[in-house]
C-alpha cells in the first residue's frame, strides 16, 4: 500500500494485515490535522470502538508542522514537531482501537492549491475503503486548511462510481460550530456511548494542550451545551451532542455547487432571523 508523499505514515493498532485493516472500515474520518479525528469523527470512533462488527479508519492529510508550541515544545523544531505530533496520532488511534490510521504528510500549502496528489490518495484509500458513513470538515468551517481539505475530499469522491460513494457524508464542528444551523438542518450525532473516552483520546496530544489549548476539556462542554441548549421547550435526550452538516447531496449529485450549497445554510439562517425579528416589530 504505497501514497504519493515520501512521508506518509500508515499504522495498524492490531497489526492486522494492511489491506484487511483497510476493507473492513465501516466509518471513515478524513480531516486536515492530528487530532482533529478526535475532535470531528468522534461519533464514528465511539459507534466502533469494542465493535465487532464497525471498524473506524482515520486519515491526516497534512504534516502538523504549524503547529504552535509553548512549555517543553517551545524549542522544537518543525521536524520534530511533526514527529510528535506523529506519534501522538498513533497513540489516539491505539487508545480509539482504529483499524488503521493513515498520515499522509502533506504541507497544508499543498493541499490548498488545484489539482494536488492528495486527492490522489484520498481516492485510493475510498475505493478501497468504501465506507458507509464517512466524517470529514464543513465547508464553512472558519480553518482554511480544514475547507481545502473538504474539497479535497469532494474532488476525490466524485471521481468514484456512484456505487461506491458513501450511503452518508457528514460535514462536522471543530473551528466553527454548528450550533448557527437551523434545527432542521442540525444532523444530531450522540456521542454518549463511551462518554469516558473523550479526555484520553484528547490527552495523548499534549504537545497542544502543554502548549496551551485544553481541548480536552473544551471539547467535553461543548458536547454537554449542545445537548442542553438544543432545544428549550424539551427535556434532554443526552447528555453529549455534536452537530454536523449533511453534506451527503453533495456525494449523490456531481452537479452541486458546494459554495452554493454551503451558502445555503447561512441564507435560511438569516431568513429565520429577518422573519422572527420581523414578526414582532
Amino acid at each position: 500500500m504505497q501514497f504519493r508523499h515520501p512521508k506518509h505514515d500508515l499504522y495498524i493498532p492490531d497489526q492486522s494485515d494492511p489491506w484487511t485493516a483497510l476493507r473492513r472500515v465501516t466509518h471513515l474520518g478524513i480531516v486536515s490535522h492530528q487530532d482533529d479525528l478526535e475532535i470531528a469523527a468522534y461519533h464514528g470512533i465511539t459507534e466502533c470502538f469494542h465493535s465487532k462488527d464497525q471498524w473506524f479508519g482515520g486519515v491526516v492529510v497534512t504534516n502538523g508542522s504549524g503547529s504552535p508550541r509553548k512549555g517543553p515544545y517551545e524549542q522544537y523544531t518543525d521536524e520534530e514537531m511533526q514527529q510528535v505530533r506523529l506519534v501522538e496520532q498513533r497513540k489516539a488511534a491505539y487508545v480509539g482501537e482504529y483499524s488503521f490510521m493513515v498520515q499522509l504528510g502533506y504541507p497544508s500549502e499543498d493541499i490548498k492549491k488545484p489539482n494536488p496528489p492528495t486527492v490522489e490518495d484520498l481516492k485510493f484509500i475510498l475505493e478501497h475503503a468504501q465506507p458507509q458513513i464517512l466524517y470529514v470538515h464543513n465547508p464553512c468551517d472558519r480553518h482554511d486548511t480544514h475547507v481545502a481539505t473538504f474539497l479535497r475530499c469532494l474532488e476525490a469522491l466524485r471521481q468514484l462510481p456512484p456505487e461506491m460513494r458513501p450511503k452518508a457524508v457528514y460535514g462536522c464542528e471543530v473551528w466553527r460550530k454548528l450550533d448557527w444551523l437551523l434545527a432542521d438542518d442540525k444532523v444530531m450525532l450522540w456521542v454518549d456511548k463511551y462518554p469516558h473516552l473523550l479526555r484520553p483520546l484528547l490527552g495523548v496530544f499534549d504537545s497542544q494542550i502543554s502548549g496551551g489549548k485544553r481541548y480536552d476539556l473544551a471539547e467535553e462542554g461543548l458536547r454537554h451545551a449542545n445537548a442542553t441548549y438544543f432545544d428549550s421547550h424539551t427535556t434532554d435526550k443526552t447528555s453529549l451532542l455534536t452537530f454536523a452538516m449533511d453534506l451527503t447531496p453533495l456525494v449523490n449529485d456531481d452537479s452541486l455547487c458546494p459554495i452554493e450549497y454551503s451558502v445555503n445554510y447561512v441564507q435560511r439562517l438569516e431568513n429565520d432571523v429577518r422573519d422572527r425579528v420581523t414578526k414582532f416589530m
